[in-house]
């Protein structure tokens, strides 16, 4: 894979004090190649068992996405991205709609609207009745 790794070392050193590493049991190796793996998962939209093996066990992967994501870990990391890149950021939206062929008009080209001005000063068409409904 070309592009196995999705941070680069300055977001890296960003990043990499938010990373818990006092945790009970085996402590956490490979912290920049999981967490390649996760953004992986999230940017390519595959499920976790699908995720590469260059990136470590699916189910590390997921694990610890799963354990971040409860903690708050994630969102500390990300607003910290954030700042990071603010000032390179730049959004382009390409969203786009199709429509039918025919949703621009009807054939034989636009039709032509009366003016609202038109019926001012003539007389009205239909008057209404001056004798009273019987109850």
């Amino acid at each position: 894979m070309a592009n196995e790794h999705w941070l680069s070392d300055a977001q890296w050193a960003v990043i990499e004090p938010f990373i818990p590493m006092s945790r009970r049991g085996v402590k956490p190796r490979n912290n920049r190649v999981v967490i390649s793996g996760i953004l992986h998962v999230l940017k390519v939209g595959c499920r976790w068992r699908d995720c590469p093996t260059v990136y470590g066990p699916c189910t590390t992967i997921y694990n610890r996405f799963n354990r971040w994501s409860k903690d708050g870990i994630w969102q500390t990391m990300l607003a910290m991205m954030v700042r990071l890149d603010a000032a390179d950021l730049q959004c382009i939206d390409s969203t786009t709609a199709k429509a039918h062929r025919c949703s621009a008009g009807g054939k034989g080209g636009p039709m032509p609207r009366p003016l609202s001005e038109a019926g001012v000063g003539e007389p009205p068409r239909s008057t209404l009745s001056p004798m009273a409904w019987a109850a």
